[in-house]
């Protein structure tokens, strides 16, 4: 009869849980990041072609801070 061990480190398993930890910490970030509203505008008009962004008088590299412009951070 053959027997089998497997030594793993424990740390390993103490990191990966670290690990997933700070990854769901930072996927919901982003997720809250990409449903606000600032980001739902800013994705509103970054889709726009060029023309309608004009007209807006609008360039595509100054939409962040067309959105941001009124924010104030304390």
């Amino acid at each position: 009869m053959a027997h089998t061990t497997v030594n793993a480190p424990a740390s390993a398993s103490v990191l990966d849980s670290i690990s997933r930890v700070f990854n769901s910490f930072f996927s919901v970030l982003v997720r809250l990041g990409e449903s606000s509203a600032k980001a739902r505008q800013i994705n509103a008009l970054m889709e726009l072609s060029d023309a309608e962004l004009e007209a807006r008088g609008l360039k595509r590299e100054d939409i962040a801070r067309y959105v941001f412009q009124n924010c104030y951070w304390v």
